[in-house]
């Protein structure tokens, strides 16, 4: 997969204090065999990214908790629509690393006030039905972002409308980091802060809700129009054990 990104030192977080930390935030909420699969997308291409090393805190902690994550580096992307029927690799190992989560993290910085085109493009190409298939609909959703300067909202708030177009289910906890700049030290790790442990709160409700949609995800997506639109009646029970009704 050549646009997952390595994540550097998974097992090292200087910013975590241990002790207060659920090894397994989800226990007794479903089941946790296999690991839930999480999907993390970042907005930003710059070489110092807030946004993508707010994401790689996310992705250790997750991995922490007994996740599977993947880093979708979106450097070669092109813009929807660019290229006729999106018939890109990078667009397809996109929308199979989303066809593989069963939740998602979404972080981007705030430009202009609202999410980067760098963000919106990954989200543009995941449409919410796909060959017969959904990308994004019934998944647990967490939402980040970083600012250049005091603390704001309007990203997330973006976010959240675009994961409720996407048919997802957006946790209720999100994460938006002030004046990033001064959160990171030069390797990259994100200092203790309230911001951080705000991070950790994130990714444990993620977990928590991940695991708790696991066994309802089809039934989730189950509606009445596609069943119409398609001519797939539903059985009842005495249909489906071969029963003649009175």
């Amino acid at each position: 997969m050549p646009r997952l990104r390595t994540l550097s030192d998974p097992d090292h977080l200087p910013a975590l204090r241990q002790e207060y930390i659920h090894a397994r935030p989800a226990l007794g909420l479903g089941d946790l065999d296999p690991p839930p699969r999480i999907l993390l997308l970042y907005g930003s291409l710059r070489e110092r990214s807030y946004s993508r090393l707010a994401t790689e805190e996310a992705a250790r902690l997750l991995q922490l908790f007994g996740c599977e994550t993947r880093i979708f580096d979106p450097f070669d992307l092109p813009l929807p629509d660019q290229i006729e029927g999106d018939d890109h690799p990078a667009v397809h190992e996109l929308r199979e690393h989303s066809l593989w989560s069963e939740a998602q993290v979404w972080c981007s910085p705030e430009r202009h006030g609202q999410i980067t085109g760098i963000m919106k493009s990954q989200i543009d190409h995941l449409p919410p039905a796909y060959k017969g298939l959904r990308p994004t609909q019934g998944r647990a959703l967490a939402v980040m972002q970083v600012c250049a300067g005091s603390q704001s909202f309007n990203t997330i708030n973006t976010l959240r409308v675009l994961g409720r177009w996407m048919r997802m289910f957006t946790i209720p906890n999100q994460s938006s980091i002030a004046k990033a700049y001064e959160e990171f030290d030069d390797a990259g790790r994100m200092r203790p802060s309230s911001y951080y442990d705000r991070i950790v709160d994130v990714m444990e409700e993620l977990v928590r809700f991940t695991v708790l949609l696991r066994p309802h995800a089809a039934q989730l997506v189950d509606r009445y129009s596609e069943r119409k639109d398609k001519d797939l009646p539903v059985k009842t029970h005495v249909d489906k054990a071969g029963l003649a009704a009175d």
